[in-house]
C-alpha cells in the first residue's frame, strides 16, 4: 500500500514537470500568448478546487479506495484528452481532469502516510521524494517531445504510467475505507472513534479550525511558488538568459534538487526541528532566488534554481507532519485532505497569475512573483502554531 502511494505521488510530479518543457512548444503550435498558454493553469485550478471542496464529502460518502480510484481514472481521462493534440479548448478540458483526479489522490496519499504508526516524518519525506523524482524524470521526456513534431505523444506515455496507476490503486486498496486498511494491516492508526467531539458534520467542524486554514494557505503558496518556477523557469531562460531548446533541462534540474534535498536534509531536519528548519529553508530561498533575479548568467542561475528546489523539498513533508501534532486525532484525515486538496489548487492558480503578468510586462515578472511568494510563505508559517490550540 505505501508503494501504491509513492507510485501516486511520483504520477503526480511527472504531471508537473511536464508543463514547464512543453509550454513554449504549445504556444507555437497554437499561435496564443502569455495569457491564453495560462488557461491551462487555469482549468488545472478549476480541478484543483472542485477536489478540494468535494474531497472530505466523497471520501465519507463512498470511502477511501473508491475515491483514489476514481482520481486515478480521472487523471487518464485528462492524458487521453491531451494525446492527440486536440483544439485548445479541449486540451484544456483535459487540465480539468487531471487536477480533480491529482487532488483526490494526492489527499488521500498523505492523508494514507500520515496515518501510519511508524516512522512517520521519513515516510512522508520519502513519499514526497518520489513527486520530486516524478518531476525531474519528466522534463527530460518532454523536453525532447518539444522539439519533435508529434510533441503531445508525450501524453501517450503518462497515459501509459496513470494506467498502471489506476491498476495499482484497484489492486491494492480494492476500494476500501482507509480506517478498514489501517486497522486490518496493524500498520497505522485509524481514526478516532465517533465519539462527542466526532459527532455532527464533520466538515463544519474542520471548517472551523482557524489553524487548518493557515497551513492550507501555506500550502497553496508553497505548491504555487514551486510549480511557478519549475513550469516558468524554461520561459524565462530561453527569452532573457539566451538559452536553447535544451533549456528544459534546468526544470528537471529544479525537480531533481526537490528530490534530493527531502532526503538529504533529513538529519537538518531533525537537527534544527521542523518549524525552524523551514524558517531557514524560506530565508536562504529568497536569498538564491535573488541571485537567479540579479546575476544574468545562464549557468549560475540554473544551478542556483536547482539549489532552490534542494531547499524548498522538505518543506512540503514537514507541514503534513506537523499536522499531526496540531489538529484534533478524529479529524486528522479529513484536515489533511483538505490542506492537500485545497493547497494544491497552487500549482495551478499562481502559474496562471504569473502568466497573466508576463502577458502585459513580460516574462520578466517571474522572478519578483516568486520571491514575494517565498516572503509571503515565510510569513504565513510565523502564524502557524507549534503546539494545539483548545477545541471545543
Amino acid at each position: 500500500m505505501y508503494g501504491t502511494a509513492l507510485v501516486i505521488m511520483f504520477l503526480a510530479g511527472w504531471n508537473d514537470g511536464t508543463t514547464g518543457p512543453l509550454l513554449p512548444r504549445i504556444q507555437v503550435v497554437y499561435g496564443i500568448g502569455f495569457a491564453v498558454v495560462s488557461l491551462i493553469f487555469v482549468f488545472n485550478f478549476i480541478g484543483f478546487a472542485v477536489a478540494a471542496a468535494l474531497n472530505v464529502y466523497l471520501t465519507d460518502r463512498f470511502g477511501f479506495g473508491k475515491v483514489l480510484f476514481f482520481g486515478a481514472l480521472s487523471q487518464l481521462v485528462g492524458y487521453a484528452l491531451e494525446a492527440p493534440a486536440p483544439p485548445f479548448p479541449l486540451f484544456v478540458l483535459g487540465q480539468f481532469f487531471m487536477g480533480l483526479g491529482i487532488a483526490l489522490q494526492l489527499s488521500g496519499a498523505n492523508t494514507f502516510v500520515a496515518g501510519l504508526k511508524q516512522h512517520v516524518s521519513t515516510r512522508l519525506a520519502v513519499l514526497h521524494a518520489c513527486y520530486g523524482a516524478g518531476a525531474l524524470s519528466s522534463p527530460l521526456v518532454a523536453t525532447q517531445f518539444s522539439q519533435m513534431p508529434r510533441w503531445s505523444f508525450h501524453y501517450l506515455v503518462s497515459l501509459g504510467l496513470a494506467l498502471i496507476n489506476v491498476c495499482m490503486i484497484a489492486s491494492v486498496f480494492k476500494f476500501r475505507t482507509l480506517e478498514a486498511h489501517l486497522r486490518n494491516a496493524s500498520i497505522g492508526i485509524p481514526p478516532g472513534p465517533n465519539d462527542d467531539r466526532a459527532g455532527g458534520n464533520k466538515y463544519k467542524q474542520i471548517m472551523r479550525l482557524r489553524d487548518v486554514h493557515l497551513l492550507a494557505l501555506f500550502i497553496l503558496i508553497y505548491v504555487g511558488t514551486e510549480v511557478t518556477l519549475g513550469g516558468w523557469i524554461v520561459t524565462y531562460v530561453i527569452d532573457l538568459r539566451g538559452g536553447g531548446p535544451s533549456s528544459g533541462y534546468i526544470s528537471s534540474g529544479f525537480f531533481g534538487g526537490l528530490m534530493v534535498g527531502r532526503i538529504v536534509l533529513l538529519g537538518v531536519n531533525k537537527l534544527v526541528g521542523e518549524r525552524r528548519a523551514i524558517f531557514l529553508y524560506g530565508i536562504l530561498c529568497i536569498g538564491l532566488e535573488i541571485v537567479v533575479w540579479l546575476v544574468p548568467s545562464l549557468v549560475g542561475g540554473a544551478v542556483a534554481v536547482s539549489c532552490v528546489g534542494m531547499l524548498l523539498g522538505p518543506i512540503y513533508p514537514l507541514v503534513m507532519s506537523h499536522s499531526r501534532r496540531i489538529f484534533p486525532p478524529w479529524l486528522l484525515s479529513g484536515c489533511i485532505g483538505w490542506i492537500a486538496g485545497f493547497g494544491q489548487a497552487g500549482s495551478a492558480f499562481l502559474p496562471f497569475v504569473t502568466g497573466a503578468l508576463a502577458s502585459k510586462v513580460g516574462i520578466k515578472v517571474l522572478q519578483p512573483v516568486v520571491v514575494s511568494m517565498m516572503a509571503l510563505l515565510v510569513g504565513v508559517w510565523a502564524l502557524v502554531p507549534n503546539t494545539p490550540r483548545r477545541f471545543d
